[in-house]
């Protein structure tokens, strides 16, 4: 900082001059990207969250922007947060919300940030991006990693990462509405290119999959909400304003159109939106879908409120697959529950009932499609819980493989 006591000693004239050569100086002293932070002490979840937001806004501190007197008469710099997400389901849930809301809070009360809502009229008056996750690390023990990161939004480069270790006991993890309802697991590429930002380096670009598509996922993220608030025709609105963007061709906004329309008793539309999923399930060689099965059995789940949509599922699979002609391996896959045979085989059991369901839709399928069982050896979750916090667990997948002959 120029001191007063000396620019007061200084012909005006030169003064300007002073500063640009100060500013100069400064800038190429703070080039170099700050290192991220890394807390690995297992913490209780909220001393976690204050740890990794300090360390994030600690190399914020460090760029030539906050490094200059003259900067800082432009005030607080906007963050938009965008939506945070479980690493491993890549869903937002109660815990990843929590940790939303206590992040934004303690960046508030410094005095360089003001965060914003993920709203497409933030994007043009803020300076950075904040995403941030949540990862199991240890499940047995309910061991959690949180990884932020802070993305300049002119330059698409990561300014700050940081990461901190956290004991889960006693948080609440299951899926917000809009997931919980999902009928597939909602991890594309754009998912895992938030994830992926989450934890990219300082002086990095973010995830160009994730990042070219920020426009058109705060339109999703208002949808999401109004989904969440069980205002389904104004969230149907938003999610087809997202469809009609160039970025709009992705899962999240497709499902959402699917969802609407079911809730609203559109049906016929509900069943071309899921038509649309799963193409694109196809198109991208994988798609888990959310079948859950009466316990230790392969029928359907008794309640219509939760299966009744399951004939229609598989008659689009059936209908997507047949006209792309690929082949597929169907696997089954079962929680925690129980023993590893048991599991392995009731898995088995279940993805070839589904896979007779299909040849029953389809019977050109028939020699392209295998069923198999993994058991609980790729779960997701893994809590063994039996609840909407693990029913990815108990999906079946359709993998498309190449046809042999």
């Amino acid at each position: 900082m120029i001191r007063p006591s000396l620019t007061s000693r200084l012909p005006a004239a030169f003064i300007p001059a002073l500063l640009i050569l100060v500013m100069t100086v400064l800038g190429l002293a703070g080039c170099a990207a700050p290192q991220a932070t890394a807390v690995t002490e297992e913490l209780a979840f909220d001393q976690a969250v204050n740890q990794a937001t300090d360390g994030l806004s600690a190399q914020v501190l460090k760029l030539p922007a906050f490094l200059t007197a003259v900067e800082s008469t432009i005030g607080r710099r906007g963050v938009v947060v965008d939506p945070m997400l479980d690493a491993s389901t890549g869903q937002q849930t109660a815990l990843t919300r929590q940790l939303e809301k206590r992040v934004s809070d303690r960046l508030a009360t410094k005095e360089v940030f003001e965060p914003l809502a993920f709203k497409s009229a933030n994007l043009g008056k803020a300076q950075y991006l904040l995403t941030g996750s949540t990862t199991t690390i240890d499940g047995r023990r309910n061991i959690l990693k949180i990884n932020l990161a802070l993305t300049e939004l002119k330059s698409g480069k990561v300014v700050a990462q940081s990461s901190a270790v956290a004991r889960g006991e006693g948080l609440d993890a299951s899926p917000t509405a809009y997931y919980r309802d999902s009928p597939v697991l909602l991890i594309d590429k754009i998912t895992e290119g938030y994830l992926r930002t989450c934890t990219t380096a300082p002086g990095q670009p973010a995830d160009a999959a994730y990042f070219e598509r920020i426009a058109t996922a705060t339109v999703i993220t208002e949808a999401t909400a109004l989904y969440n608030a069980e205002r389904y025709q104004e969230a149907l609105a938003q999610y087809k304003s997202a469809a009609s963007t160039p970025a709009g061709e992705q899962l999240r906004v497709l499902n959402g159109i699917y969802l609407t329309n079911w809730k609203l008793g559109n049906m016929v539309e509900a069943e071309r939106a899921f038509s649309k999923v799963v193409a694109l399930g196809i198109a991208n060689n994988t798609l888990g879908v959310k079948f859950l099965f009466n316990p230790g059995s392969t029928q359907f789940w008794s309640d219509p409120r939760i299966s009744g949509p399951y004939a229609m599922w598989v008659r689009q699979i059936a209908k997507e697959a047949s006209a792309a002609k690929v082949c597929m391996n169907i696997v089954g896959h079962t929680s925690r529950t129980g023993s590893e045979q048991a599991n392995e085989q009731l898995s088995l059991q279940r993805a070839t009932a589904i896979r007779q369901k299909l040849e029953a839709e389809s019977g050109e399928l028939g020699p392209r499609i295998k069923a198999a069982g993994k058991g609980f050896r790729e779960n997701i979750v893994g809590s063994g819980t039996d609840d909407a916090r693990d029913v990815l667990d108990r999906r079946v997948e359709f993998k498309i493989v190449g046809c042999q002959g």
